[in-house]
């Protein structure tokens, strides 16, 4: 009989708060074979019955020590089906996204897409795939993109915001233009310093 594949739910988790520097990926070492101790996006096999969503909340509660309610949103990105990417047998990847904010968890480490180590599995390759991915969303899906950003932010964070996901600088006029076509966010008028040099950075609100 042909041996059927598994589903695992692998979650790209990404916090961006107020004291990180740029976006930040959870990864966290695994505690069973295969890759035992190695680094490793959280991930869990999909119970019978359950909701992607939910079962992406479990990986990131679990794996990564997040505490349930700093998870602020989660969503679906991509499928991986390369039939050897599992040591075990065939494993079918549902790759998730999931965006937490602050919190006293000391099992994940935190590091942007560049400074990524090497993974097990395929974590490598889904990181890589799945960032254009989460740059597309970005500026175009209120629940993402909220998430990352708060209520309130300032150009300053939008510009790291958007570098992070897509890799490179964004050209501020373009920037300015995305973000005052962006339903529901507006710019406040407030300026806010966050350079010791230069001009206050201008403030965006989200109105609803």
């Amino acid at each position: 009989m042909e041996q059927q594949s598994a589903v695992s739910i692998d979650v790209i988790t990404l916090r961006y708060g107020a004291d990180d520097p740029t976006v930040g990926v959870g990864i966290a070492p695994r505690q069973w074979p295969p890759f035992e101790d190695a680094l490793a996006l959280p991930g869990v096999l999909l119970h019978r019955g359950e909701r992607l969503a939910d079962a992406a909340r479990r990986a990131v509660h679990t794996k990564l020590g997040v505490p349930e309610d700093a998870i602020l949103a989660v969503g679906q990105i991509a499928t991986f089906d390369e039939p050897n990417r599992d040591p075990r047998g065939p494993t079918l990847s549902i790759a998730m996204w999931a965006i937490v904010t602050d919190h006293s968890a000391d099992i994940a480490t935190w590091l942007p897409f560049d400074d990524m180590p090497p993974l097990a599995f395929d974590h490598n390759t889904i990181l890589t795939t799945t960032r254009t991915h989460l740059a597309e969303l970005l500026w175009k899906d209120p629940t993402f993109t909220r998430a990352l950003t708060g209520d309130q932010f300032t150009a300053t964070r939008a510009v790291t915001l958007t570098a992070a996901l897509t890799g490179a600088k964004p050209d501020p006029g373009n920037l300015n233009r995305t973000l005052a076509a962006f339903p529901g966010l507006e710019r406040t008028g407030e300026r806010i310093r966050v350079k010791a040099t230069g001009r206050p950075a201008a403030m965006w609100a989200f109105t609803a």
